[in-house]
């Protein structure tokens, strides 16, 4: 007890600058990944991106952030078993984000897009198991997280090869692809502001002390959905036949209506992104705060400050704008060919799965999602389709994350307790 008493501020002080590393991995690996198909079917250049993400994941992290920060805080390490000890659960979460935020950095400067929430899982697991004891840890949680990482790509896979085959049947496979796109494109639009706008109302103004009930909250989002459906039709009403670039490529046109929709599509998942993934970052800091500041008692539940969820969203803004460009650049180019119309149906069908993995509170791998996303849109045009020796070197950055998570952060967390204990 007397470690969190002499020792308490500079510990927060410390958990902070490793959970604002931790959030900076996250803009610089995670984000990237979010924008790159954006970038990649230069429906944004990479300043447009790395704007609007700035904006939508600094709003996503606020508003809808705390449900799946309360899984990486409590979820995944049993707190009866530092009852008597509540140090090693500071110095093992200090460990997780340091390891974490350390590796995200080393995988970001090689321009590896690898998984935010399996290091920082993989480092809570690692430091818990090997420094604490194998029951330290809740297994049947972190079976379920697992789980989520091979379902999440599988059913925004899906998703995306659905959404796309409705724009192939209802667009791209028309007589006339330019009008139908622009009669059927707001009904997309539609969607995407009714999908935001109803985690935010249901997940993210209890953290702003609002209420609404699902009744409300769906008639909100019902008209929200509207409104982004009337701006969007208003833009597209501007957008005529470019009849000579339609020469060299039929849909020229088309892909024209669908960059537009992509702008909206970026939003969400910019603010779908921020939501889950500031947990990685602000999760563990969160426990850490929250021990020092009750005395070392380690709380079933308490209040996720306000500052705390600000810190992670700057750390995220901050890694974007620094670092952003280098995981951009692989994501959008290397997978598959993207145009606008194959880039949007990967982002709203990987922006659904991880919102509604956020509603219920799982810390699903975006990075995963995006892929297998992508992975869709390419299988909805045929295996050939795919660059396979690209999706084998990403798939194994993911198998690496892991263990350099849990190893990093079983040497941090003797390296604390040999300072501090």
């Amino acid at each position: 007890m007397s470690v969190i008493g002499e020792y308490g501020q500079l510990l927060i002080i410390l958990a902070c600058l490793f959970g604002f590393l931790m959030a900076w991995g996250v803009g610089a690996n995670d984000v990237a990944n979010a924008m790159g198909t954006s970038v990649g079917s230069k429906a944004l250049t990479i300043k447009q991106a790395i704007f609007i993400a700035m904006i939508f994941e600094f709003a996503g992290a606020y508003l809808a952030g705390g449900e799946v920060t309360g899984t990486i805080r409590k979820g995944i390490v049993d707190p009866a078993v530092f009852s008597d000890q509540p140090e090693l659960m500071v110095f093992g979460m200090m460990s997780a984000l340091l390891a974490a935020g350390i590796w995200l950095a080393v995988a970001s400067w090689k321009g590896w897009p690898v998984s935010t929430t399996h290091s920082i899982v993989g480092a809570i697991v690692g430091f818990a198991a090997v420094g604490i004891g194998v029951e330290a840890v809740k297994w049947a949680k972190v079976t379920s997280i697992v789980m989520s990482w091979v379902v999440s790509p599988v059913l925004s896979g899906m998703l995306a090869f659905f959404i796309f085959r409705s724009v192939y049947r209802f667009i791209l496979n028309t007589d006339d692809p330019f009008a139908n796109a622009k009669r059927y494109v707001p009904v997309y639009m539609f969607l995407v502001g009714f999908m935001i706008a109803m985690v935010t109302m249901l997940k993210g103004l209890k953290h702003v002390g609002l209420h609404v009930t699902f009744l409300q909250a769906t008639g909100l989002s019902f008209l929200i959905g509207l409104v982004v459906m009337a701006i969007g039709a208003a833009i597209l009403s501007r957008v005529k036949v470019d009849e000579k670039a339609d020469k060299n490529f039929r849909f020229a046109s088309v892909e024209k209506v669908f960059a537009i929709l992509m702008v909206f599509t970026a939003c969400a998942m910019a603010f779908a992104h921020g939501s889950n993934d500031v947990a990685n970052a602000i999760g563990p800091l969160a426990a850490v705060v929250s021990t020092i500041q009750h005395n070392g008692e380690i709380l079933a539940k308490s209040a996720l400050p306000g500052w705390i969820l600000l810190l992670g969203g700057a750390g995220i803004v901050v890694g974007l704008a620094t670092f952003g460009y280098k995981v951009m650049g692989t994501i959008g180019k290397k997978i598959t060919e993207l145009t606008p119309s194959r880039g949007f149906a990967a982002e709203l069908a990987a922006a659904t799965t991880v919102v509604i993995a956020s509603g219920t509170g799982l810390p699903v791998s975006t990075t995963h999602t995006l892929v297998g996303a992508v992975l869709g849109v390419g299988l909805a045009r045929g295996i050939s389709a795919l660059n396979l020796r690209v999706i084998g070197n990403i798939v194994s950055s993911w198998i690496i994350t892991l263990p350099a998570g849990a190893i990093l952060s079983i040497l941090f967390f003797f390296m604390f307790k040999g300072m501090f204990a």
